[in-house]
């Protein structure tokens, strides 16, 4: 087979491309070895195995999350930034449902990950100060947004929702409430 010029990056963004329509429990290597016109060994010139693969999907993941939420939160504050950061987070769980589901799984212990799980943590955090919430409630906060969203996002991409009832109107419900309970 001729060379492909295989980067970590070219590779991730192939797994990214499968995981997106096939579910993050579906990656292999083979696959994205195939994916890529190469045979599964090639692979391990950049990538160490399975586990490397889904983290360096997951990391490229985080940084696409990360400048959506700061592109959305640029020049707003308060409840037009919560509003617009919760749409962008949804928009991307949507879109890259197999991406969205690796960059939860949590890495305690690797920096890289740390660093950019924290560059999506630092706008929602920014638009909450704008409520003038105690510094103490800050993280409180943030856990609820993220539970909020994520919870929504993933019941969304997992076919969680079988009521008959808008989901657009659901989702618009649930960050009013946010809302209301991050003024009160």
């Amino acid at each position: 087979m001729p060379r492909v010029g295989l980067t970590p990056r070219r590779i991730a963004r192939a797994a990214a491309e499968l995981v997106d329509r096939q579910g993050a429990e579906s990656l292999s290597l083979a696959e994205v070895a195939n994916a890529l016109g190469v045979r599964p060994p090639s692979l391990y010139n950049h990538v160490g195995g399975l586990g490397a693969l889904q983290r360096l999907v997951a990391l490229d993941g985080l940084d696409q999350l990360a400048d959506l939420c700061r592109a959305a939160v640029m020049g707003r504050a308060g409840e037009d930034a919560l509003g617009a950061l919760a749409r962008a987070y949804r928009a991307f769980a949507v879109a890259h449902p197999g991406v969205y589901a690796l960059t939860q799984i949590s890495r305690p212990g690797d920096p890289d990950y740390e660093r950019r799980a924290q560059r999506v943590l630092e706008p929602v955090l920014a638009l909450l100060a704008g409520f003038g919430l105690p510094e103490g409630e800050l993280i409180h906060a943030a856990r609820a947004v993220r539970s909020g969203l994520h919870g929504f996002a993933t019941l969304e991409t997992r076919g969680g929702f079988g009521l008959d009832v808008d989901l657009d109107e659901s989702f618009a419900w649930m960050v009013t409430s946010l809302q209301r309970a991050l003024r009160s």
